[in-house]
């Protein structure tokens, strides 16, 4: 993130045009050490999504996500997102429970728009809800308190300044504890 972008949580857009002809997906959890399921989005987007006025990403497109600069290993999924707008389509981002740091320069890097979340467009005519959705997992009041602290804009600005071994090594760490918290 450079000085000038806001974070990520304040580079969403509270409204977009009405979607003609959508592609909805969301919770793809792509990481490295997944190559076949990159593969085949990558086949996805080359494939079935150019039948598509836009393509809607209602988060979780990561496994993990800690920053635009760290996005070296996501190069070929940045391409192949860019070449779908390049086409003349649209794209349209949300931020996941799991890649709320997806910023402004991944959303022009890929030709994107990120979406608040949640949103209210127009889909096909019909006024429609946008959600990814853990807004609305209230009964879990830990996850909650997290997601807020996440989404805090002094948070995000205080995290994206730390190098990118320490915010891997925290990320890691999350993953690792709810991990142990999902079996208990």
């Amino acid at each position: 993130m450079s000085l000038v972008d806001p974070p990520p949580v304040l580079a969403v857009e509270s409204t977009a045009a009405p979607l003609l002809d959508p592609l909805f997906i969301s919770d793809l959890h792509l990481a490295e050490q997944r190559p076949r399921t990159i593969a085949r989005f990558l086949r996805f987007l080359a494939e079935d999504a150019p039948g598509h006025r836009e393509l809607v990403i209602l988060g979780d497109l990561f496994e993990f996500w800690i920053g635009d600069d760290a996005a070296a290993s996501a190069r070929p999924v940045v391409a192949a997102l860019a070449a779908f707008a390049a086409g003349g389509r649209r794209l349209l981002l949300m931020h996941g429970n799991r890649d709320p740091l997806l910023g402004h320069d991944f959303a022009a890097a890929t030709g994107g728009t990120l979406l608040a979340d949640p949103v209210v467009l127009d889909v096909a005519g019909t006024r429609t809800l946008l959600s990814h959705g853990d807004a609305w997992c209230t009964l879990d009041v830990t996850y909650q308190q997290f997601r807020a602290t996440v989404r805090q804009p002094a948070f995000q600005r205080e995290f994206l300044s730390k190098p990118i071994d320490e915010r891997i090594a925290f990320a890691r760490g999350l993953r690792l504890q709810s991990e142990s918290e999902k079996s208990t």
